[in-house]
């Protein structure tokens, strides 16, 4: 299949379904010289992986990460980094029914229709299993941005109708709960709601926003590869999202310029803004200041109570489906939204440094 890989300089290519053997990724385009060893990608695995709490899937997968090349004696060797998770805990006979049938939310109907022909074990590649090779490539991306002093967070910012407030962000706070909250007081209302949605074998949707830190203005290009651009189309592939907004979003459809616009000014020798609703790009261009994004996530589609829809047949039926399911995907997708922006703003940096006479000649004079 087409559309298995994202990147320009630094790609990654992503394979695997969800009952197969298991799980990867090849990471193009990461300089040689990085360290790197499997741990560091294990500690952003660990964040999403199934199990880890009441409200999430428990199918118990350790993910536990394999890097088969490009890394070594502890470091990049500026080829092709491959890695992998075993699949260890299938049960795909909790999927045998739904392979006459398809389940509303989900991409049955749709794969049907592409392929003539599905992996209806779990979703096969629509699972979100898939989201493993885009974290193993986002730590390798986040570390190496590190190495320039970017930083790039996601957290939950609400859960239903729950969000948090700004005045309680604690982020260690976020790293420690169950919804991935960075406010105590907003998590506990959301486990409530969380729990109620269980008793009603019900599912619930979120909003995960991420911020980036320290990335310097000039990144981006100003035409079809914009900054703003190639950030909605890393988020918005991310199964379940349904919408995007950078900065003020659809907010700024409302307002008017004068209050929409950010004022620039100088403090000594660094150009700063009054306010950021541009979210850091104008453009499709860095600007300096805070990136901030939001991904917002539908409710889980997989739900126990019963439902309409049709077989392959082309009859109306009714059915109840069942396996392990997430009640709510937020908290665990929080970690894929901070691996696609970091994949995403790396590769961006990476083709900037051939935007001008200057950086080039800083290699190779």
């Amino acid at each position: 299949m087409a559309g298995s890989s994202f990147g320009n300089i630094f790609r990654i290519t992503t394979w695997g379904e969800s009952h197969g053997a298991g799980i990867g990724v090849v990471v193009d385009g990461c300089p040689a010289g990085l360290e790197l060893e499997e741990q560091d990608i294990q500690k952003f695995l660990d964040r999403r992986k199934p199990g880890s709490s009441k409200f999430a899937t428990q199918r118990k997968e350790a993910d536990c990460i394999e890097i088969l090349s490009g890394v070594f004696e502890g470091k990049t060797t500026g080829t092709s980094i491959s890695m992998l998770v075993h699949n260890t805990s299938q049960r795909s006979s909790d999927y045998n029914d739904i392979a006459s049938y398809y389940r509303p939310g989900h991409a049955d109907y749709t794969f049907d229709q592409k392929y003539g022909f599905r992996d209806y074990r779990g979703g096969g590649r629509s699972s979100g299993r898939e989201t493993i090779g885009r974290v193993a490539a986002g730590a390798i991306a986040s570390k190496l941005l590190s190495e320039l002093g970017i930083t790039v967070t996601a957290y939950t910012q609400a859960i239903g109708d729950i969000e948090i407030s700004m005045q309680n962000f604690d982020l260690e706070e976020a790293r420690t709960n169950q919804t991935g909250m960075p406010d105590k007081e907003a998590s506990l209302k959301a486990e409530a709601y969380l729990k109620n949605c269980m008793e009603n074998l019900d599912s619930a949707g979120g909003i995960v926003a991420c911020k980036v830190t320290n990335l310097p203005a000039g990144i981006g290009e100003p035409v079809f590869e914009k900054l703003d651009a190639s950030l909605a189309k890393a988020i918005m592939s991310i199964g379940a999202v349904k919408a995007f907004e950078i900065g003020d979003g659809v907010n700024a459809a409302s307002a008017n310029g004068s209050s929409n616009n950010d004022s620039f000014h100088i403090e000594g020798t660094h150009v700063t803004k009054s306010t950021n609703h541009a979210g850091g790009i104008l453009g499709g261009i860095s600007d300096g200041s805070e990136i901030i994004l939001k991904a917002y996530f539908k409710p889980t589609p997989s739900i126990f109570q019963k439902q309409e829809t049709i077989n392959k047949s082309g009859e109306n039926i009714t059915v109840q489906i069942k396996g392990r399911h997430d009640p709510v995907i937020v908290p665990r997708a929080v970690v894929v939204v901070e691996s696609m922006t970091a994949v995403t703003i790396l590769d961006m940096l990476l083709q900037n440094m051939s935007a001008r006479m200057d950086h080039i000649k800083k290699v190779y004079l």
